[in-house]
């Protein structure tokens, strides 16, 4: 019953999210465009299956996805996971003590990754509109590899403490020199390939992540130091969407 009382809650906060969208849509379409909506019966029907599917993925956010990323930071940084005997555990930790951090990180950023809709969506759409040039798999393997090490990174200096400006302005100086000497074609893709990794799936487990990694992280503010690991999930795909696209014409003008 608890349950089902937090999905109505749920939905209706959903309801009222989702108002504003109805009524700039059905405003425009009637008051400017001046034209009934076409296929009334089933735009409302798409209406309602958004409705109920947001409030179930925000049900299962709050249930599931969250605990389970702050669940994982609190036992991979226990100092009796890290040293395996309690009466081992030292007073100073190092950055290297938290190696199953990273390869965590890097695990969960590339995996939802590939899991991602909208990456799916923007492959299909790149490989229709360049005769197959790019391909689905190449694209999505590309953006998930980056945004593993950007996460991995991210966690990285979450358990370090460097300032988060440091790697965002280093990367995006990156973005700028690999942005005169990538292939004109992969440019704006490599910059929106950036955009769809901050979705449904991978935002919810990366921020948990990252507070609870702050959290229990000796001297870290979860304020302060939690977030972050998003503009590394939307930084590091630019990169290696355009690393891959250099390295395949590298790659293409050698075997000419």
């Amino acid at each position: 019953m608890e349950l089902l009382h937090h999905l109505l809650n749920t939905t209706m906060l959903a309801v009222r999210d989702v108002l504003p969208i109805v009524a700039v849509i059905f405003g425009f379409q009637l008051l400017v465009i001046r034209k009934p909506v076409p296929h009334l019966k089933k735009v409302l029907t798409g209406f309602v299956y958004v409705l109920i599917g947001l409030a179930f993925f925000l049900v299962g956010l709050e249930e599931a996805l969250f605990p389970l990323g702050e669940m994982m930071a609190r036992q991979l940084t226990d100092p009796a996971f890290i040293y395996g005997d309690v009466e081992r555990i030292i007073s100073v930790m190092h950055w290297q003590d938290y190696m199953w951090v990273y390869l965590f990180a890097a695990a969960i950023g590339f995996s939802t990754t590939v899991a991602e809709p909208s990456l799916l969506a923007i492959a299909i759409k790149a490989q229709e509109v360049s005769g197959g040039a790019i391909s689905i798999w190449g694209l999505r393997i590309a953006v998930a590899l980056g945004v593993s090490v950007g996460i991995a990174l991210g966690t990285y200096r979450i358990v370090t403490g460097t300032p988060l400006y440091y790697y965002i302005t280093g990367g995006y100086i990156l973005v700028i020199i690999q942005t005169f000497y990538a292939p004109k074609m992969i440019i704006a893709l490599a910059y929106d390939s950036g955009g769809v990794t901050t979705s449904t799936v991978t935002v919810p487990l990366v921020t948990a992540l990252g507070l609870g990694l702050a959290s229990t992280v000796p001297g870290r503010s979860a304020l302060l130091d939690g977030f972050g690991l998003i503009a590394f999930a939307s930084l590091f795909p630019i990169i290696s969407v355009m690393g891959y696209a250099q390295l395949s014409h590298w790659r293409a003008q050698r075997t000419k």
